[in-house]
């Protein structure tokens, strides 16, 4: 797919749901299972990136971010169909160029099996893990509790 023009745009309104949906749910490690609701929720509170070949979208990558100090990459990929033609390249290039990205003081992500990837673009691992502190619940999406309210 090389060959085939790729556009990329933060256009929120332009983006498939519905495919993003679908590729989260059903095909990545990240995020199996997670409900059409939680993704919807995630895309509307994040800056959003869509890779298109003709009409069709064919990658997406979103930043959790503050706008001003802080973003978190997340929900990076592309079709099966359509890899290895340096979409993914394009998308994160992208991403980290976008005006509310490029100037924040810490980036940060996580990934199982694409390292060489984002070290490309400056991504290091932790070396000091000490400060970071987090809470992981990896199979929530499966046990049927992302729609609960909390209140």
């Amino acid at each position: 797919m090389a060959s085939a023009a790729v556009h990329i745009d933060s256009d929120r309104d332009r983006l498939d749901r519905a495919m993003i949906h679908r590729f989260l749910s059903e095909q990545s490690y990240w995020a199996a299972g997670i409900s059409r609701d939680l993704v919807d929720r995630s895309i509307d509170h994040a800056l959003c990136f869509g890779a298109y070949v003709e009409a069709q979208q064919v990658g997406f990558a979103r930043v959790v971010t503050d706008y001003a100090t802080f973003g978190y990459l997340a929900d990076v990929f592309v079709l099966p169909a359509f890899r290895g033609g340096g979409i993914a390249r394009r998308l994160i290039a992208a991403a980290m160029a976008h005006p509310d990205v490029a100037n924040l003081r810490r980036i940060m992500l996580a990934t199982r099996d694409a390292h060489a990837l984002y070290t490309s673009f400056g991504f290091q691992s932790v070396t000091d893990a000490r400060p970071l502190m987090q809470i992981h619940r990896p199979e929530i999406y499966r046990k049927g509790r992302s729609g609960e309210s909390i209140s």
